[in-house]
């Protein structure tokens, strides 16, 4: 048994009544980020594009912590129901009412700031349907808490009610977490994703390492090998999967191409159209490519890079 029937706050009392209220606040979080990406993704804002990488890791993140964290949590509060069926008395330790009371508090300050929010925007005008859904989210959880809490420590939650309660808050979890998978998607989709991300990035490195040979020599290089340079450390990358070399090629003084095997198209890393593919860095609009092998040809224009040129020879 995790109590004594004298009211004492025993190391294990302690440490079940505070990993259960901190398992609380981190599942509570959790679950409230996953509803807040899906309302992103659900209603987007023309003034806050919604980016694939973004959206991916804060649910992942989120899914993640529900999956390990919300277990512990009815884990917990299923020995402590257990124990306080068997011992009444330990429902008057003092370790559980100060945090439960700490809890109520905590949740009460959480729900006058979210009203608070809510009236403000809308004296400013500023009450969008994405907002309001964020607003309720905010306030079904933490409302949730409390009155679970509050009626507890009035002695007004039977047995039964609190197994309801752990069933029906466990459902919700549960298909906040699937709902995960098919909007961040699945962790092998996620793995090819990433590998098509880096592949960017080195065309990218590659391409500046192109424009750059141009500036200092005025003619674009043969082949990739000669942007190889010991003394700076740069070494041409290879494609982070396979190992196979990126595709290179000339189409006269000022244009090059470069291909790459891309595993997905850009617009399919996510289930969502609403989502912009790869990151907020516009660059990468250029890159936007399909599934298999993709090429990009670029042409340097050489007014852009005039003050960059070496000095011409004095004759």
């Amino acid at each position: 048994m995790f109590f004594h029937e004298k009211k004492v706050n025993v190391p294990k009392d302690v440490f079940m009544h505070l990993l259960s209220m901190i398992a609380l606040y981190m599942s509570a979080a959790g679950l409230m980020t996953l509803l807040f990406q899906y309302v992103n993704l659900f209603f987007p804002d023309p003034l806050s594009p919604i980016y694939y990488s973004g959206v991916a890791n804060g649910i992942r993140w989120a899914m993640a912590s529900l999956v390990i964290v919300f277990p512990v949590y009815a884990w917990v509060m299923h020995m402590l129901n257990r124990e306080y069926a068997e011992i009444p008395e330990a429902r008057e330790l003092k370790i559980r009412k100060w945090l439960v009371y700490f809890t109520l508090f905590l949740a009460s300050v959480i729900i006058i700031g979210d009203l608070v929010t809510l009236v403000f925007n809308f004296l400013g005008g500023d009450l969008t349907v994405r907002f309001i859904l964020k607003v309720l989210i905010v306030l079904a959880v933490v409302s949730a808490i409390f009155a679970y809490y509050l009626l507890d420590l009035r002695h007004g939650l039977s047995e039964k009610r609190k197994k309801l309660f752990l069933w029906i808050t466990s459902a919700v979890v549960a298909v906040s977490i699937i709902f995960g998978f098919f909007t961040a998607g699945s962790p092998f989709k996620a793995r090819l994703y990433r590998f098509d991300e880096q592949r960017v990035s080195d065309l990218q490195g590659v391409q500046s390492q192109l424009v750059s040979y141009w500036v200092q020599k005025q003619a674009l290089p043969q082949d990739l090998t000669a942007l190889n340079n010991d003394i700076s450390g740069y070494q041409i990358p290879t494609d982070p999967e396979t190992g196979a070399a990126y595709g290179y090629s000339t189409n006269g003084p000022l244009s090059f191409t470069l291909c790459a095997q891309f595993d997905l198209a850009s617009d399919a890393a996510i289930s969502f159209p609403q989502a912009v593919p790869m990151s907020s860095d516009r660059t990468m609009q250029n890159w936007n490519h399909e599934s298999g092998q993709q090429c990009f040809t670029r042409t340097i224009d050489p007014q852009l890079y005039q003050n960059q040129l070496p000095p011409k020879p004095i004759l």
